[in-house]
């Protein structure tokens, strides 16, 4: 398969935001693909090379990808530096150096999608002293017969800058039309991805196999199953008006949630968002097995970093000094931790997605040995309001953010959000004080001492009927001078030429971002807006939701993805909730 087909509908994809046109160009992309590399397109166009949880990265610095455009255009690398520091994007870039180049080149060998995919997999295995060279041979050996356009999106993919402005739920919808005819078949690709987490094979077994080839997923160890999510409530007793007068009631940690697999000797862990991080915690990797009486299991966990000397919980920023590559036997010691195990989802060669909450708790606490490192989230079975003031007032007490609370008939929904399991947490009881993980999508430039830097960012919150993100503030408060240079660093990968086709935003700001940074904010009170799109026209005609007097808390949410932010309907629930306001036809 030519690889301009691929280029030719990337190009189309970036010239257009509407989600129905991006789908309908992913439809007529996979329509012609044969059916024996469609995972290797499907992995391309989510900007990878294999699914997340094998950490398999390409390791391509800007500098090197230079080099490699120098040798193929034979022209300095300054120049080259020159075109892309006023361009902003190495791929557009190239291009433009690639037109001239093409001009005075009379043919240039096809080059096809098997070639650009084995390659770009041969680079990122390049290990050693001469591994530098090697890659920038084989991305100059590729640029050699690109065309301008594909040497674009070769390089995009290289230095992961692919911007289509698509999430995985449009590559579904363009898999179920493309091979089952019907966008009503979504649902039963992603049961199959939330137990497999890897789209590429998704895509292979249903084009193979059609609808068939789907039921060949299963939960299996060492493939990270998509974990399940929980929606908020604001009081106890809009708990108790959503589960009833008897649910369980679990400690909620600060700290990261972890996936845990275990086959006799060997340990993996998988971070909320699917990826590898096993390296970060070689002692859970250690110790472990010692607290199961089982070697064969895949189980869930908050890791909490702890003070050694009176066992207290520290904030969820301590345990961010393990995500290092060096030292990792220092750092161990100097931030110890806890595991503390919440849910079993397979056990001794069987799934238990399909089991009830309350089953799968016994099955852990049968497993378990507890002691100082390994240990339960404590749980109270709830009966009452008091009952839940009660466990609610201990769990703050004990250092922690709030309350999980959860049906005991309920089987685990992998991949879901949804009203089985609630989140309590202390500030949301506080009507001036309500928290929301919020994602960066703009920023405005910085004034006075904040010059040079950004000053001013636009937040949103991610609506899952549409996969979108909305906004809904500017937050410029709680940012330390430290806070204002991190994000800048951090944010400068980001920054997009043109606003994400996902990104719906009444407001312009000065600069866009792609939606892949989540922060915590709080705020006093939720208001409608004007200009705001979060919940548009659900309250009232013509407004969206907006928080007043938003503040940062100091918190990035590395460990969640944008997907994973704060949704339009619990922004809906909290201002419907905030001042025990109910809608009327006022409101409409």
């Amino acid at each position: 398969m030519q690889f301009s087909l691929i280029s030719d509908t990337f190009e189309k994809m970036e010239s257009t935001t509407k989600r129905l046109e991006l789908t309908q160009y992913l439809v007529d992309l996979f329509k012609a693909t044969p059916r024996e590399i469609i995972s290797k397109v499907v992995y391309l166009i989510q900007g990878k090379i294999r699914p997340d949880y094998e950490g398999v990265e390409l390791g391509v610095a800007e500098k090197l990808a230079m080099r490699a455009i120098s040798k193929s255009a034979g022209i300095p690398v300054k120049k080259i530096h020159e075109v892309f520091v006023e361009d902003g994007d190495l791929g557009h870039a190239a291009s433009k150096i690639l037109e001239q180049k093409a001009q005075t080149t009379f043919m240039v060998q096809q080059i096809t999608t098997e070639r650009v995919y084995d390659t770009l997999l041969k680079i990122a295995k390049l290990e050693g002293t001469r591994s530098q060279d090697m890659k920038m041979k084989y991305i100059s050996s590729l640029l050699n017969d690109a065309t301008p356009q594909e040497a674009k999106f070769i390089l995009k993919l290289i230095m992961g800058t692919l911007r289509l402005g698509i999430a995985d739920n449009t590559v579904m919808d363009a898999l179920a039309i493309a091979y089952t005819g019907s966008r009503e078949n979504r649902e039963r690709l992603e049961a199959a991805y939330n137990v497999s987490s890897d789209l590429g094979r998704v895509a292979e077994e249903i084009a193979k196999h059609d609808l068939r080839g789907l039921d060949n997923f299963r939960v299996s160890l060492f493939s990270p199953i998509r974990p399940m999510l929980a929606e908020r409530v604001k009081s106890e007793s809009e708990a108790v008006e959503k589960l009833g007068h008897e649910f369980a009631a679990e400690y909620k940690l600060d700290g990261e949630r972890v996936q845990i697999h275990l086959q006799d000797k060997k340990v993996v862990l998988f971070s909320r968002r699917l990826e590898n991080i096993t390296s970060y915690y070689p002692d859970i990797v250690e110790n472990i097995a010692k607290s199961l009486k089982t070697t064969e299991i895949i189980l869930e966990a908050e890791i909490v970093a702890i003070n050694e000397n009176t066992g207290e919980f520290l904030p969820f920023q301590e345990l961010m000094h393990r995500r290092r590559k060096y030292d990792i036997a220092k750092i161990v010691g100097q931030y110890p931790i806890t595991v503390n195990l919440f849910d079993v989802m397979y056990l001794n060669g069987k799934s238990l997605l399909d089991t009830t909450y309350d089953e799968r708790r016994k099955k852990l606490e049968e497993t378990v040995i507890e002691n100082d490192f390994v240990r339960l989230v404590p749980r109270t079975i709830v009966r009452s309001e008091n009952d839940l003031e009660e466990v609610l007032e201990n769990a703050i007490n004990a250092g922690c953010e709030g309350l999980m609370l959860k049906v005991l008939d309920a089987p685990y929904r992998a991949g879901a959000r949804g009203s089985n399991w609630l989140k309590l947490k202390r500030e949301y009881r506080n009507e001036l004080g309500d928290s929301l993980d919020l994602v960066v999508i703009g920023a405005f430039f910085g004034k006075g001492r904040r010059t040079g830097r950004y000053g001013t960012l636009l937040l949103a919150t991610y609506n899952q009927e549409r996969d979108t993100f909305e906004s809904i503030c500017k937050v410029g408060t709680g940012f330390t001078d430290e806070n204002l240079d991190q994000f800048y660093q951090i944010l400068q990968d980001k920054v997009t030429l043109k606003k994400n086709p996902r990104i719906e935003s009444g407001m312009e700001p000065d600069v866009w971002f792609e939606p892949e940074i989540v922060i915590e904010v709080v705020a006093s009170e939720i208001t409608l807006s004007p200009v705001h799109t979060t919940a548009k026209d659900v309250i009232r005609k013509g407004s969206g939701l907006a928080l007043r007097f938003p503040k940062f808390t100091g918190k990035i949410r590395d460990e969640k993805a944008p997907e994973d932010a704060s949704t339009d309907q619990e922004v809906i629930t909290l201002y419907r909730n905030q001042k025990k306001i109910t809608q009327n036809p006022a409101e409409t």
